[in-house]
This record gives C-alpha cells, structure tokens and sequence, in this order.
C-alpha cells in the first residue's frame, strides 16, 4: 500500500527533488542577469532609470498623477495585495510554517526556513541604507510607506520568504506536481506583491527588479544549502 504522507524523511532529499527545481532554475537564472545591470546603474549613478519613470507615469491617468488606471476595485485589490508583503503578514507566515513543519518533526527544514528569512531580512535592511536611494515623488503615494526605496523591502522580503519556503518543502514534498504547486504559488505571490508596490507608486519598478532578483538567488543559495545538509546526513 502506497505511503500517503506528503513529506519524505528529513536525512534524504524526496524522490524527484534531487536538483533545484525548474522554475526555481529559470528564475534565478533571470535574477542573475536583471541583478547585474540594476547594480552596474545603481553603483555608478544611485539614480532610477529611465524605465522607472515612463512606467510610474503610465500607471496614472494622463493629467492626474494623484489617480491611478483602472477600475475602483483595482486599487483596493492593490493595497490587499500588499499588505501580503508586509512585516506582519510575512512574521505570520514564517511563524505559521515553522509551526506546521514542528508538528511534523521536520526539524531541520523548519530551522533552515528560520534562518533564511531571520539572515535574509537584516541584509536587506544594510542593503538599503548603503544605497540610500529616495522612494520616487513624481507621483503621490496611494499607502503610507517610509524609509528607503532601493531595494523594495515588500519584495525582497516576499522573495526571501515566499520561495525560501516553498523551495525548502520541495525538497520533503512527494509528488512532481505537488512540488510544482507549491513553487508556482510562491512566485505568483511574489510577482503580484512587487507590482502592487509599483502601482501604489510607492516604489520605482527597479527596486522592485531588485528585490525580485535578490530574493530569488537568496531562495535558490537556500536550496542548494539545504540539500547539502540533507546528503550530508544521509
């Protein structure tokens, strides 16, 4: 009879789970490169690009930067959308994880998804006080935000989260499609949080770009370490 628990054991990686998975592959792939460029301009000018700009202003109603396009129930989507890359919501999530994985006895992802989030966060902070980049005023701010603009805490820290943990339980996760799941539902996450940060105007698209592509090489450095562990112990 088939073993219907959905995590493999904590000392070896799941079957099928032996190599990053693909998704994750693509996306840091694409993260190398984006983090390249976006660092190349940061470093010689701390300034937003020019894209960043155009797409602000494209978002906003011609003639009224205080309006943004699209229907009422748009915006308020927006700012749901958000909050899910907030410290609070994120902190829940983190905690709520590392419940479900205790109650389980998956010590060792459990720790692993700690540690990541826990390290991943204070980086990002040192990250924006060494840029010191101001969040973007050609358009006004739809939410409350404060401090620095570069990289988009929101979305680093959703990054770091979101796939860290997903990337870590693909590896106790049985089932290709499981897996799978699990991996697109985090990126889907991360994707809609980082453009409600642009929308809300509270952020240029390039810190996003930023955030997206740190978080993503901070989930895959995650994976790889966790899977090294585990062989290690097997």
């Amino acid at each position: 009879m088939a073993d219907p628990a959905p995590f493999a054991t904590e000392s070896s990686l799941s079957e099928g789970a032996r190599h990053p998975p693909r998704l994750l592959w693509a996306a840091g792939i694409a993260a190398l490169a984006v983090a390249m460029v976006l660092l190349t301009g940061v470093i010689i000018g701390r300034r937003p690009f020019a894209f960043d700009r155009a797409i602000l202003l494209a978002l906003r109603v011609p003639g009224d930067t205080g309006t943004p396009i699209g229907p009422d129930w748009l915006r308020r989507a927006m700012v749901d959308l958000t909050a899910l890359g907030g410290p609070t919501v994120l902190v829940l999530v983190v905690a709520l994880t590392f419940g479900l994985l205790a109650t389980h006895r998956l010590w060792l992802t459990a720790w692993l998804t700690l540690a990541a989030t826990a390290t991943g966060a204070t980086i990002v902070e040192l990250v924006k006080l060494h840029v010191d980049r101001a969040r973007p005023e050609i358009v006004p701010h739809l939410v409350e935000a404060a401090g620095y603009s570069f990289p988009s805490g929101h979305s680093t820290s959703s990054a770091i989260v979101y796939l860290t943990i997903a990337g870590l339980v693909t590896q106790i996760t049985r089932g290709a499609s499981a897996r799978t799941y699990v991996l697109a539902c985090a990126i889907l996450l991360v994707t809609v949080i980082g453009i409600s940060r642009v929308y809300l105007g509270v952020h240029w698209p390039s810190d996003v770009l930023a955030g997206w592509s740190f978080g993503t090489l901070w989930a895959l450095a995650w994976w790889l370490l966790g899977a090294r562990v585990r062989r290690a112990l097997g």
